[in-house]
């Protein structure tokens, strides 16, 4: 690193449990974030400001009035653009030494298998449950963690799912895949700053799960009342029988 990268870094470099070889990490990293809204939005920012080297985000959407509410990453004259678009720009003038690919389609198949075989992580920022599922089994099938994050009305969760790990389940332990709609925002809502919270979580952990420190949330599942703020936090078994991850 040189002196520029030193001080943009210096706050981050001071703690002890990251130092000069875990800011170096950090810039070495690449992780995929699946979703450019309001938790894609403020994970993807943290994760740029912190250093995260190469940040791959896909969305398929275009910019929205309504978006702009909670997805901080975009701005009224963003209105129209695809969101994978304006959310790269968001981060190059927020960290321009943080390469930033920009996927303007709805990751399937191949290219979502392709593009999670290269990531170190994978961020599942995206709004409802056949994403999730797919991208969850192409985490299983390419041993990368998965940080999921959901956040409706005043209610948000997060949870890490780590197939390197023989005791941690996968997403399709916690929810079974019954071809079930997910309630989104669109039809219930979402208070604005519940994103920020749990997206901000989703990029905390993604760094702690890229530099090996702390106790992550893997095999756990941290859950958010917005109305009260109370925080609860659940044991995740590996199911046995999981047509994902199961024998």
């Amino acid at each position: 690193m040189n002196d520029e990268l030193l001080l943009r870094y210096s706050r981050q470099i001071l703690l002890p449990q990251i130092d000069i070889w875990g800011q170096e990490r950090l810039i070495q990293a690449r992780a995929l974030i699946v979703g450019a809204g309001g938790l894609g939005c403020p994970a993807a920012m943290y994760l740029a400001a912190a250093g995260v080297g190469h940040l791959t985000i896909a969305d398929h959407d275009q910019v929205e009035l309504s978006n702009l509410q909670r997805q901080i990453a975009h701005h009224t004259g963003d209105i129209g653009k695809p969101k994978a678009t304006s959310a790269r720009e968001t981060l190059l003038a927020l960290n321009p030494h943080t390469r930033v690919d920009a996927i303007c389609e709805r990751l399937q198949g191949e290219k979502l298998q392709a593009q999670v075989d290269q990531a170190d992580l994978v961020l599942d920022c995206s709004d409802n449950f056949a994403t999730r599922f797919e991208v969850n089994r192409a985490c299983v099938t390419a041993r990368t963690p998965l940080i999921s994050g959901a956040a409706i009305r005043f209610e948000g969760q997060v949870a890490i799912f780590d197939p390197r790990r023989a005791d941690s389940p996968c997403y399709n332990c916690l929810y079974p895949d019954r071809g079930e709609l997910a309630e989104r925002c669109t039809e219930a809502g979402v208070i604005a700053p519940l994103t920020g919270i749990v997206g901000s979580i989703q990029a905390l952990e993604a760094i702690k799960v890229l530099l090996e420190i702390g106790r992550s949330l893997t095999g756990r599942l941290l859950l958010l009342d917005g109305l009260t703020m109370e925080w609860n936090c659940l044991t995740l078994a590996r199911h046995p029988d999981c047509p994902t991850c199961g024998q």
